[in-house]
């Protein structure tokens, strides 16, 4: 696809002519070849067809635009770090940093050998072992049905839909097969930087992750992160910008750079195959292609991505 973009400052975006763009996108999408590989080491996402796409779009007056499979569930795995941590900044404010950092880490999001260099305080709280913290602090005077039911309210308070659930058979594929991240528990607790058992911290943060949503639902619930005009009052416009600042720094994992250089929009990815994008004050975007790239982020959905912010205007180094 060609970049239709006019030369010269950013105009606004028409919506008529984003809503072509987006059919046309999701038609030479469908013409790929390769669409990446689906994560294997979850069994109940192994069995997802890689051919499928979804892109949904909140502009800041409001309007919706979307194409492909907007209507089709998927598990929004590591993209749930986003809010979760929301959730945390919301409660402790910035005692969350105290055990954790905001460093990129160059590493794949499961790894143990930064944690084991740096001590037991990981570098981000979007690679597993900062994530698991992040939840860890949820639970504070908590049981982990109480955390889930606070951290699910506040998702879909942030979507404005009360039609969002966690899938409890993924969870359960979690449970029996995420034994890194059992290891990454249990090098925190010996750091001391899990205050709750690792069993109730692991368990929270499996359910976490097999939250299920449409592309429609989560553009939706990023506005807050985009500050968009009549978002639900949930963040302070600051801590919404160091979230932003967070996503694009550090919500790729090793594939940070590269999506902030092809796509230039903070951004947040699962290995299930979604991608939150925010434009701030522009737009709220969600792509999902389950096929996965050598980064364990979606392939197709970040190609697509990168015409989106190439046809819009939208990256932030514009």
């Amino acid at each position: 696809m060609t970049d239709d973009r006019p030369a010269g400052p950013v105009p606004p975006v028409d919506p008529g002519k984003l809503k072509a763009f987006l059919d046309r996108l999701s038609t030479e999408v469908h013409a790929a070849d390769d669409w990446g590989q689906v994560a294997t080491y979850i069994p109940e996402l192994a069995d997802v067809a890689p051919n499928q796409f979804a892109i949904s779009v909140v502009l800041a007056d409001g309007t919706r635009l979307s194409a492909g499979a907007r209507s089709v569930p998927f598990s929004i795995q590591s993209v749930s770090k986003v809010f979760m941590l929301a959730c945390v900044l919301g409660r402790e404010g910035d005692n969350i940093w105290r055990r954790v950092d905001r460093e990129p880490s160059g590493d794949r999001f499961d790894s143990i050998l930064l944690l084991e260099q740096e001590k037991g305080r990981p570098r981000n709280p979007f690679i597993n072992a900062g994530a698991l913290v992040t939840t860890d602090a949820m639970l504070a005077n908590r049981a982990p049905k109480q955390a889930l039911s606070e951290f699910l309210g506040f998702l879909r308070a942030a979507a404005g839909d009360e039609d969002i659930h966690i899938d409890p058979s993924v969870a359960a594929s979690e449970a029996r097969y995420g034994f890194r991240n059992v290891a990454l528990a249990n090098y925190l607790k010996s750091y001391e930087n899990l205050h709750n058992a690792p069993e109730l911290t692991l368990g929270t943060y499996f359910h976490q992750c097999a939250v299920e949503m449409t592309t429609d639902q989560l553009a939706m619930a990023g506005r807050m992160i985009a500050q968009l005009p009549g978002t639900p009052p949930l963040m302070a416009p600051a801590r919404a910008r160091r979230l932003g600042a967070l996503m694009m720094t550090c919500g790729h994992y090793d594939g940070s750079g590269d999506f902030a250089f092809r796509v230039g929009l903070p951004g947040k990815s699962g290995v299930g195959g979604g991608i939150l994008m925010v434009a701030p004050g522009r737009a709220s975007i969600a792509i999902w292609s389950p096929g996965l790239n050598s980064y364990g982020n979606s392939k197709v959905g970040t190609e697509a991505a990168e015409l989106l912010t190439d046809f819009t205007g939208w990256s932030v180094f514009s």
